[in-house]
């Protein structure tokens, strides 16, 4: 159908008409592949938006118009609302301090993209993937809950990508988990990607003043959690899901009771010589939680190098290793049992050697499994 006059094409705002050929993909896309915000004020109708021109209401455009549809497209995208932004959100302001950048957020970001994996399971269990246009750096195994959402979200590259690749996702919005991340082995500092217009959020466990005491703890996790809530407009689904993790915890420090001889645990992450879980990360925070004693609590750093000897002198009744891609379980477990020095070791003579997956040792989300997964471990009698 061929559109009316208007008085100036500078103002004209095209009505669109429900049709197949104009029917949108998903939150803020119509199937070209242009990313649309509404405008501000306009209407939005199963899932269409319709643009008003106030001097001609009854403007439509013919969906063979190429040209027509681009003044669509500019129309819409010039007045920048967000359609599926929370309607308590839209024109919020946040202001978020984030380890010593402070970022003034005047929307929800639209394109984000994650750089490790315990950033990408917080935005989806906060139900957030329709926000996520890439991921990067899988540790491991995707927590089973939150497979099908990951399985939307397109993954940019295996380890840190490329500035090439990030760029060509067209980000506002990058979530890192740690700080190399934003680091030279990374994607490049915190303040390039500002200069390019892109925000950015660190998790607080990677800020500089959680490698000393006291450290990482779940509360660190629950305020990352908020923040990005925050961000995303979303308060209301942090609320719910911390409600939900501290009855999970609550659940388990009922089962556990107290420990009459708390017990002393070696968490071998990697190496040879090993690097262990010290006083200040994930590891720590949930041993403290179980009640039981982290044998290289007095070291400084998330992780430390340490030595066999202080490992035999120290003489774990538990070892917990840490199975991930670069240093499987499997290896770590056979070089503890083929050196004839640690064989005194009291958790190889009672063959107390736990597995858990590396990024259940990262802070985040998972932290409140690690405490039931090692519950059940390092306290069997207490879960049956």
């Amino acid at each position: 159908m061929p559109r009316a006059a208007s008085p100036s094409p500078a103002f004209a705002e095209w009505h669109v008409k429900r049709r197949p050929s104009l029917t949108v993909a998903g939150p803020r896309r119509i199937r070209t592949g242009f990313p649309v915000r509404p405008v501000l004020g306009a209407q939005t109708h199963h899932g269409i938006t319709m643009c008003y021109n106030l001097r001609c209401p009854g403007c439509p455009i013919a969906s063979s118009s190429i040209q027509a549809f681009a003044s669509l497209i500019a129309a819409c995208v010039a007045v920048g609302a967000i359609e599926s932004a929370p309607a308590s959100a839209r024109g919020a302001m946040e202001v978020v301090e984030n380890c010593a950048v402070s970022t003034t957020y005047v929307r929800p970001p639209a394109r984000a993209v994650t750089l490790n994996q315990a950033a990408t399971e917080v935005m989806l269990a906060l139900h957030l993937e329709d926000r996520l246009v890439g991921t990067t750096y899988l540790d491991d195994r995707i927590l089973p809950e939150l497979a099908e959402a990951y399985a939307r979200v397109p993954v940019l590259a295996s380890k840190y990508p490329s500035t090439e690749v990030l760029l060509a996702a067209r980000p506002d919005f990058l979530y890192a988990a740690y700080p190399g991340a934003f680091g030279p082995t990374g994607v490049g500092s915190r303040a390039d990607w500002k200069s390019r217009g892109v925000d950015t959020y660190l998790a607080p466990a990677g800020c500089a003043d959680k490698n000393r005491p006291p450290g990482v703890s779940l509360e660190t996790t629950f305020n990352e959690v908020r923040d990005i809530a925050r961000i995303f407009g979303v308060t209301a689904r942090a609320d719910k899901l911390i409600d939900t993790y501290r009855a999970e915890l609550r659940s388990v420090q009922d089962r556990l009771g107290t420990a009459a001889k708390p017990p002393a645990v070696f968490w071998y992450d990697s190496g040879d010589p090993p690097q262990a879980g010290a006083c200040c990360g994930a590891p720590n925070e949930i041993l403290r939680r179980l009640g039981a004693r982290n044998i290289f609590a007095d070291t400084p750093g998330s992780w430390a190098p340490v030595s066999w000897e202080a490992v035999i002198a120290r003489n774990p009744d538990v070892i917990v290793l840490a199975n991930a891609s670069w240093s499987t379980a499997e290896v770590k477990r056979t070089l503890l049992l083929s050196r004839r020095a640690l064989a005194g070791i009291e958790a190889l003579k009672q063959k107390r050697i736990v597995e858990i997956d590396f990024s259940y040792t990262t802070p985040g989300i998972r932290n409140v499994a690690a405490v039931r997964k090692l519950a059940k471990a390092l306290y069997p009698d207490r879960f049956r």
